[in-house]
């Protein structure tokens, strides 16, 4: 069943790169006592993902974190080293990149779509959240997942 608007986000561990290489962050670590832009995407440096979806949130961070929120993290079901190269390449300078490389979180939230049709494996759907503490007070799926509009950082602006 797909997570919901006042639900608790389940526990998931993901992976971050830091500066002495790869490191587990659980939900806890992420999200309490925080406020959190939560993006799920299904794929680093994949057409939707790399050009529509996060380039929205790199160019409106400061907006959005001058709005209370203090971080802004994406996700995928993708390695530590892919995220962490993305987040190079796209220039998201102060964007966390949170690793869910067997899609447990994207299963656990029931957020995961299955792109085996497509070469792709078990990905997270497209999405935007606004997270309180562990508790979901927004959330924003697309429909389709080559689509970043329902989900994109203007989107969400205009709600949180």
């Amino acid at each position: 069943m797909t997570i919901q608007v006042g639900d608790h986000l389940p526990q998931a561990t993901f992976r971050m790169n830091g500066p002495e290489g790869p490191q587990a962050r659980t939900t806890d670590d992420v999200f309490k006592g925080r406020r959190v832009v939560l993006v799920g995407v299904p794929g680093a440096f994949t057409p939707s993902c790399h050009r529509n979806h996060l380039p929205g949130f790199v160019a409106k961070l400061g907006e959005i974190k001058a709005r209370g929120i203090d971080a802004v993290a994406v996700t995928a079901v993708n390695d530590v080293f892919v995220l962490d190269a993305w987040a190079k390449a796209s220039g998201a300078e102060g964007i966390e990149f949170l690793a869910d490389g067997n899609g447990d979180f994207a299963k656990a939230t029931g957020l995961d779509m299955d792109g085996t049709g497509f070469g792709l494996g078990i990905r997270s759907k497209r999405y935007s959240a606004l997270i309180e503490d562990g508790v979901v007070r927004i959330l924003n799926i697309e429909e389709s997942p080559s689509k970043a509009e329902a989900s994109g950082a203007e989107a969400l602006l205009k709600v949180i």
